[in-house]
């Protein structure tokens, strides 16, 4: 099968052949990839700066936004059957640890995530597991979800965190319209009675805000913290959920959120430099966010086949998988960029 392959780090993928993966243990399931979204955790990836924390050995198959039909199933699995159409949550795990019985699936202590830190999606197949699978309606299109298995959960993960926070007369800045945020500003709008204000350096990116329901949009021309802050009569936002949180726009970001407020980090590759002064005389809160749980997935899948969800996509054909990866990188992809195998 084609899969693209990340073989150096600092060095561009290649779209290569590779034996299709075959289940092995009980609970195993391949799936015959319809969609896998490229994120820019796969730039980051590229950059090295996952090196030391996934442990992964090159060369692999990167890739960890994946939705397709069920392919094959190992001798335990009865949740699912060949043909089947399925989003996956991002990591296989145990079920049995403190974490998954708490339903914080995500930090599984036997947790394995394809594309990250084992072969991932953006291939013909995927070997993942049962309990990763979400079945949906026969008649929804992989590629048009694809990106909803970790840029949706993500993105819904930190709202459903935030809610208890965001009741009517609060505002909640959007740091950051892209593929997460436009997910992040829709899942407010079914979630919560919050004003959202979202900031964004590209044009673009505030008219797609503005239709996906912002209250208000701010141009990031320098000017933003001052602008927010205007907006919200001096005190800033109750909770900024920040989609960025590099090159400075996470101190920015945190200048916006008033005393007692959240500053919710999501996006990453840069510092935050804080004085702890500044924390403890305001009491804000910095909170960090990772993927979401099995259940957050469930739930957004609900929105989205409802309708009140959805992905704004860029499609391209597995083979130019480099030129989705380009655009990205470019900021050319509003939304999310899907590769379809």
């Amino acid at each position: 099968m084609k899969a693209v392959r990340l073989h150096e780090y600092h060095q561009q993928p290649v779209v290569e052949e590779v034996p299709e993966p075959v289940v092995q243990g009980p609970f195993d399931v391949v799936v015959k990839i319809g969609g896998a979204g490229v994120c820019r955790t796969d730039l980051h990836i590229i950059e090295g700066q996952w090196a030391d924390k996934s442990g992964v050995k090159l060369p692999y198959t990167i890739g960890h936004e994946n939705a397709g039909w069920v392919h094959e199933v190992g001798s335990a699995v009865s949740n699912v059957e060949v043909g089947d159409t399925v989003i996956l949550h991002p990591t296989t795990t145990c079920g049995l640890c403190h974490a998954c019985r708490a339903g914080n699936d995500m930090h599984c202590v036997e947790s394995r995530f394809p594309g990250i830190d084992s072969d991932g999606g953006m291939a013909e197949y995927l070997l993942t597991s049962a309990r990763s699978c979400i079945k949906l309606a026969p008649d929804t299109r992989p590629e048009d979800v694809a990106a909803l298995a970790d840029a949706g959960i993500t993105a819904y993960h930190a709202v459903r965190k935030a809610v208890p926070l965001l009741y009517p007369g609060t505002v909640c800045v959007v740091n950051g319209a892209g593929g997460l945020g436009h997910i992040g500003i829709q899942s407010l709008r079914a979630l919560t009675a919050t004003t959202v204000v979202v900031v964004d350096r590209n044009a673009e990116a505030l008219d797609l805000a503005a239709k996906l329901g912002a209250d208000q949009t701010v141009l990031a021309d320098g000017k933003q913290v001052e602008a927010v802050l205007d907006l919200t009569g001096g005190n800033g936002a109750e909770v900024v959920l920040d989609f960025v949180a590099e090159q400075g726009a996470q101190q920015d970001a945190f200048a916006m959120t008033r005393p007692d407020g959240s500053y919710f980090v999501i996006g990453y590759g840069g510092t935050l430099s804080i004085p702890t002064i500044d924390l403890i005389s305001t009491e804000r809160n910095v909170v960090g966010n990772l993927v979401g749980t099995y259940n957050d997935l469930v739930e957004l899948m609900v929105l989205a086949q409802s309708g009140r969800v959805t992905l704004h996509t860029k499609k391209y054909p597995l083979d130019a998988a480099l030129d989705a990866l380009a655009d990205l990188d470019a900021g050319r992809v509003r939304g999310r960029a899907i590769l379809t195998p």
